[in-house]
């Protein structure tokens, strides 16, 4: 397997971190330019090895796209129940469709038991889907499960759009890590090439009471998957990091840009290296408290038969579990019983034995 460039230098989980959130030009990325590409694999390892954070400019995504994306979930959000209703999540709590407000707690991923999270969710998977037994059985059945679509006119329309720029979007943000890692520019393209990224909108409702004691709009969590999109909402009440020692930073979208956000699978995949941050949602002060928020966000998950180990392990043996085991273990812990509790367990949704 290949080596990190800087040797296998695995990051501690409580090791601190700066609260400065890097913006990158990632244009280099889509137009090959050599002198570019080496300038932009030094800021990915820096911003990785550091807060896990970064935001992104020249990413390419056609603007009015990400307008009507965004005017597509808050159509949805403001639907009648009976809309949403019809497409609420399936009992297996995988990401598709509807999640009502007390459906999730994202504190409990870290075993810290707090109240429901204040918000709504959609979630959708891959729009397309293959014939063969990678995509109909084991783990499969659960990544490539059919999506659940509203109906609301044009709606899957754009969001299939938005999904598909996205993917395109990921593809060249995991050659930059290949490059900042210093291995093949092309490592993670068979790894990926059958990925089961998920599509998120979340809806955190404006607050008319005051929350109960830990609640917030969501919870303090890494992500499951390789990293994170978002474009949320820059009002107040949005996305912090922590910094390690007990202190929250505020992170702001760039205007018609993203933040980008190391998860889970990344750090495990470079055994440490990488670092998955905790952040949260925070409330919002009391003279705010009448404002939506709405973000929009894109997990990139990798085939979810990839093992994640091997960068930067001294042996090369890429022993680690799989990246479907990893992220069902979370997903369950996530899920609460308000909306109807799940028999489910991770071994059935890894071996796809949940009928």
């Amino acid at each position: 397997m290949p080596s990190l460039r800087n040797g296998n230098r695995c990051g501690k989980a409580n090791k601190p971190v700066s609260n400065t959130i890097p913006l990158i030009d990632i244009s280099p990325l889509r137009e090959n330019d050599d002198r570019g590409l080496k300038a932009i694999a030094t800021e990915i390892e820096a911003a990785c090895t550091d807060t896990g954070f970064f935001t992104i400019i020249g990413h390419g995504v056609d603007l009015r796209l990400l307008q009507q994306t965004r005017q597509a979930a808050a159509e949805f959000f403001a639907a009648p129940d009976l809309v949403k209703r019809a497409v609420i999540r399936p009992p297996e709590k995988i990401t598709r469709g509807w999640n009502p407000a007390g459906d999730r707690a994202l504190s409990n991923t870290l075993d810290k038991e707090t109240p429901p999270d204040l918000q709504e969710a959609w979630g959708m998977g891959p729009p397309r889907s293959g014939d063969t037994p990678y995509y109909t059985t084991g783990a499969g059945k659960t990544f490539f499960a059919p999506n659940k679509w509203p109906e609301l006119a044009g709606y899957k329309k754009t969001i299939t759009q938005y999904y598909d720029a996205m993917t395109r979007l990921a593809d060249d943000v995991m050659r930059g890590f290949a490059l900042a890692l210093g291995i093949d520019h092309e490592f993670f393209i068979d790894k990926t090439n059958r990925q089961c990224s998920n599509v998120r909108f979340i809806r955190y409702p404006a607050q008319k009471g005051e929350p109960l004691k830990g609640q917030l709009r969501a919870g303090e969590h890494t992500d499951y998957g390789t990293f994170t999109f978002v474009k949320g909402d820059n009002v107040t009440g949005g996305l912090q990091i922590s910094d390690g020692k007990g202190g929250w930073h505020n992170v702001e979208t760039p205007e018609n840009g993203f933040v980008c956000n190391i998860g889970d699978t990344m750090q495990l995949w470079t055994g440490g290296r990488f670092k998955s941050t905790l952040h949260r949602v925070a409330n919002p002060p009391h003279n705010a408290a009448s404002q939506d928020r709405i973000s929009l966000v894109y997990f990139h998950q990798p085939n979810h038969d990839a093992i994640l180990g091997g960068i930067g392990d001294a042996e090369g043996n890429g022993t680690g579990p799989t990246f479907a085991q990893h992220y069902f273990s979370k997903i369950m812990k996530a899920n609460t019983t308000d909306t109807g509790s799940s028999t489910v367990t991770v071994e059935e949704l890894v071996s796809g034995g949940t009928q």
